[in-house]
């Protein structure tokens, strides 16, 4: 799949490609999943977990159903963490607040789809004054499966009111790139946790490693010669 000839609108994943903070996720499942006393190993975050819902992972985690109120409160308690290891840290990925004003000048549509719970999306998109950039935020809420299903960049494209022939996606994970591709959209990998052959074997179209230095002939379909 070729890039749109005029792409209408770009999705972006949240954790792990606006900003640079999969690591204190991991961190702070590592040790969620010590409390519970699991040994589950750093690999299985990162690559089995990145870009689920909590209503998924806790289930896999502990294998075995999980009641609403149990789940609210350890995935409150897991979040809450993350957001403490973070908070310190909380920047923009390199490049991101240019791009997404270039974007914006340009004409796209944007959007956030991310599985990451509503505080989560608050903390990054308000903390960083991301928001006022995307006219439209997607999150777990609005869908009933997580990635690697299609179901969070379809409903992001319907909002947008584009076309998914004619969406740019960003991600940063396996899971992720498989659901934009599913969704017939054009899958950016970004490199922060995942290395770029492995995005590239899920599917990527293109691989950055921030937003600071698009290749040259991608930003070109994206900007032509602005």
């Amino acid at each position: 799949m070729s890039l749109p000839p005029r792409p209408l609108a770009a999705i972006f994943d949240l954790d792990g490609t606006l900003v640079d903070n999969m690591r204190f996720h991991v961190q702070a499942w590592v040790a969620m999943s010590h409390s519970l006393g699991i040994d589950a190993p750093v690999e299985r975050f990162e690559r089995e977990f990145a870009g689920r819902r909590n209503e998924e992972i806790f289930p896999a985690l502990l294998g075995r159903p999980v009641p609403p109120e149990e789940l609210a409160r350890l995935a409150e308690q897991k979040e809450s963490h993350y957001r403490a290891l973070y908070a310190p840290h909380l920047t923009p990925l390199r490049g991101a607040r240019e791009l997404l004003g270039r974007l914006r000048g340009a004409g796209f549509r944007l959007a956030v789809a991310s599985a990451a719970p509503r505080a989560n999306r608050a903390f990054v998109l308000d903390g960083l004054e991301l928001r006022p950039f995307f006219s439209q935020v997607v999150g777990a809420e609005d869908v009933t499966r997580g990635k690697p299903a299609p179901d969070i960049f379809l409903a992001a494209a319907r909002v947008l009111e584009v076309d998914p022939a004619a969406c740019v996606v960003f991600e940063d994970a396996v899971h992720g790139i498989h659901a934009a591709r599913a969704a017939g959209m054009f899958a950016v990998g970004v490199t922060t946790l995942t290395p770029a052959e492995v995005l590239r074997e899920a599917g990527a179209h293109q691989v950055i490693e921030d937003f600071a230095s698009l290749p040259q002939e991608f930003e070109w379909r994206l900007f032509g010669g602005e």
